[in-house]
């Protein structure tokens, strides 16, 4: 067990000001830009000293004996988390799940920076509450994650959803292979594998297109939802395998027949894995789980 203080890192993701600001340099220019679009840089301000605002209330909360850090999003795939480490994540919904993918039982507290903006499904608290959070240490929500596995050893981990396809969004083309052993040749969009948290964003698009769509599974089930995009019938492809659902330990293969498909989570493009011809991926129920507070 570590004896040094716990600590606490705050993550946060830069305003619309914010690069605003590091594109057009002032808010003279800032402003133009945005009068030409119909839009107006008092409501980006708000938003930006909204954010502002939130980070100091939560950096006001952390005990002065604890350890502190602060990265924004864009900085995650370099950062070192430690299993001390508390995390609180100020933004939308959507930087908790691209938190989730760097930690490993950590638990996360999301701060709703803008109530009534975001949806607060995974950013529940409002920054003053984080104080009596960190003092009490409540027990967190346990919420299943997915994981893809490169034949080569590589893996990437979800909270919301793995996408497997072409880079550069043409078709894709390779082999699948569900858990129960069927395999099928297919050219597609590419294939989605979300969790019951993320059943509720890219997943619920694609299902509400689908009389026969899977039911979707809880957030804390160990469980996912699969759908092919857009499967593409022809002579040497079939469209028989387009959605399923994943329990426990099913895994679907797929060995990639095109000459660079992509793989990234919750929807972080730049953090993918590549495939190349012939190489195969496994996607499941990851063995780590989101401790969400």
């Amino acid at each position: 067990m570590s004896l040094l203080p716990p600590r606490v890192v705050v993550v946060s993701r830069r305003s619309e000001l914010d690069e605003l600001l590091a594109r057009h340099g002032t808010r003279g220019a800032a402003a133009f830009f945005l009068s030409r679009r119909g839009r107006d840089l008092d409501e980006v301000t708000a938003r930006h000293e909204a954010l502002q605002d939130a980070l100091t209330r939560v950096g006001a909360a952390v005990p002065t004996d604890w350890r502190r850090g602060h990265l924004e999003r864009a900085d995650l795939p370099r950062f070192l988390f430690a299993r001390e480490d508390i995390v609180v994540a100020v933004g939308p919904d959507g930087l908790v799940a691209n938190v989730a993918k760097y930690l490993n039982g950590q638990p996360v507290i999301g701060v709703d920076p803008e109530p009534g903006r975001n949806a607060g499904v995974l950013v529940r608290h409002r920054p003053d509450a984080v104080a009596g959070l960190l003092r009490d240490r409540p027990a967190g929500q346990s919420r299943t994650m997915v994981v893809a596995r490169l034949d080569d050893g590589q893996e990437l981990y979800g909270l919301n959803e793995i996408y497997v396809g072409h880079a550069g969004h043409q078709s894709a083309r390779y082999i699948l292979s569900d858990q129960a052993g069927a395999r099928e040749r297919q050219s597609s969009s590419g294939l989605i594998a979300g969790t019951g948290t993320g059943a509720t964003g890219w997943c619920a698009s694609i299902a509400k297109e689908r009389a026969s769509a899977p039911p979707a599974p809880a957030p804390e089930e160990a469980a996912l939802c699969w759908y092919v995009r857009e499967a593409w019938p022809s002579p040497a492809t079939g469209v028989s395998l387009v959605a399923g659902v994943l329990a426990g330990g099913d895994e679907l293969e797929l060995t990639s027949e095109s000459e660079r498909l992509v793989v990234f989570a919750d929807g972080v493009e730049p953090d993918a894995l590549e495939l190349s011809w012939g190489q195969r991926i496994r996607i499941g129920v990851a063995g780590r789980r989101l401790n969400l507070i």
